[in-house]
């Protein structure tokens, strides 16, 4: 197979063209020949015309490149070598919504032929490319396995926004069915990962692997989070206390903040929801979440405080937020908890406006019910900066006043103007 792909008389397709598989298909593009499937015709249309639709990669990323974009089956089933990268998101009681996967999987079924191989880049719990998916592509494909096809897994570390840990320059995890087709998957991928790649033993320790590396973050994050709570009770402020501790050679320097996005606030409830099925309910990781989740609506409430505390009356507040997206410089939305922010301020009554330089205002009405203002208004009570944005790292007091009324009070979550502010109400986590 390796060789095969190398001498370009087999090709490998991508199935799905968003953050983490448009990279992964233009990397291997430049060496071998790809085919990018995605269901979505507006998104493949903007492919052709070197457009990425999440704003990661410019135009320069698609040149020389010997990639065919496609909605096509026909298209698909000429591939040999087949990478699902599609999303594995939540439901709204918490528990794995496979339904994105298990479509894709489906499709990559149809299109398999004997001695293909398929390998999983989706988040997933440990157990599930063997036990959720590969019966779906027995049933499809109507093939043997494993005489007639080999399956593997590769967990993705793509970090949306950052230019400097890319697919080319982070550490491979990859793992086969078998001796043979794990070494050929790990060669296939060494083809454009400059960093190198570790076999993994198992496909179920490859997978346990990626789900542990954000629950760990997120785990991490929620002490911090709690430290935080704690802190603002005793009138010390975190960034301080963290600043000190800091200077300890093996202290962890995690920062307090809103957890979302489509993974530290999603791939720990694989994790809960599989280890249940062995009988165990997993304490820390639940109790992590919790004081994630809870954050928007703490920082809400801390700000309706601030803003009765400065005189203000709530049914006539208004507040301007400042980012709506899950973190900074990308415009990706899902699972922001922004939203938290503004549902809560809304529940006492809060007019709230928001702003976000990277956000589509009709993806945030469609998802979350409020839309973006093009520019900030006057006269608030207080302003929250929800997101640490580039473009408000260079704003200082004289603008946030220019924005509100008189006893302004200035939300600042990620600590950005952390000792710049001295004529207004300031807090942050």
């Amino acid at each position: 197979m390796y060789q095969k792909i190398i001498d370009k008389q087999a090709s490998i397709a991508v199935v799905g063209m968003g953050y983490v598989g448009l990279p992964i298909a233009l990397e291997f593009a430049k060496r071998v020949k790809v085919i990018g499937f995605d269901i979505s015709e507006p998104r493949v249309e903007m492919l052709k015309n070197n457009i990425d639709p999440s704003e990661e990669l410019d135009a320069e990323a698609f040149k020389d490149s010997d990639i065919v974009f496609t909605t096509s089956l026909e298209e698909v089933k000429k591939a040999s070598f087949f990478i699902v990268a599609v999303p594995t998101p939540i439901n709204e009681h918490n528990l794995p919504d496979l339904s994105p996967l298990l479509s894709a999987t489906k499709t990559v079924g149809k299109a398999l032929h004997k001695g293909d191989y398929v390998v999983f880049e989706s988040t997933v719990y440990p157990g599930c490319t063997e036990e959720d998916c590969l019966p779906i592509l027995i049933e499809e494909s109507g093939l043997r396995y494993p005489e007639d096809f080999s399956i593997g897994y590769s967990p993705e570390r793509i970090n949306p926004g950052d230019k400097v840990h890319t697919l080319s320059s982070v550490v491979k995890v990859t793992a086969g069915d078998s001796p043979e087709s794990s070494e050929n998957i790990a060669k296939v991928y060494e083809l454009v990962v400059k960093a190198g790649v570790h076999r993994a033993s198992s496909i179920k320790v490859a997978e346990a692997a990626k789900i542990i590396e954000n629950t760990q973050r997120d785990v991490n994050i929620a002490l911090v989070n709690e430290l935080s709570i704690i802190f603002n009770r005793m009138g010390i402020n975190t960034f301080e206390v963290l600043e000190a501790a800091g200077t300890k050679w093996n202290f962890l320097k995690f920062q307090p903040g809103l957890v979302g996005g489509h993974c530290i606030g999603v791939d720990p409830y694989y994790l809960t929801y599989k280890a249940k099925e062995f009988g165990y309910h997993a304490q820390i990781i639940n109790s992590g979440r919790f004081v994630n989740d809870s954050m928007g609506g703490y920082i809400a409430k801390q700000t309706v405080k601030k803003v009765v505390s400065a005189g203000k009356n709530l049914n006539e507040a208004r507040v301007l937020v400042m980012g709506a997206t899950f973190k900074e410089d990308v415009s990706d939305i899902r699972n922001s908890k922004v939203a938290d922010v503004i549902n809560e301020l809304k529940s006492y009554s809060v007019r709230v406006e928001v702003v976000d330089p990277h956000a589509s205002s009709e993806e945030l009405e469609k998802e979350y019910g409020f839309s973006l203002l093009g520019k900030p208004g006057t006269g608030y009570d207080a302003v929250v900066v929800a997101v640490n944005h580039k473009d408000y790292a260079g704003l200082d007091e004289a603008y946030f006043r220019s924005l509100m009324s008189k006893n302004p009070v200035l939300i600042d979550i990620k600590g950005i103007y952390r000792g710049r502010i001295k004529d207004m109400t300031y807090w942050s986590l």
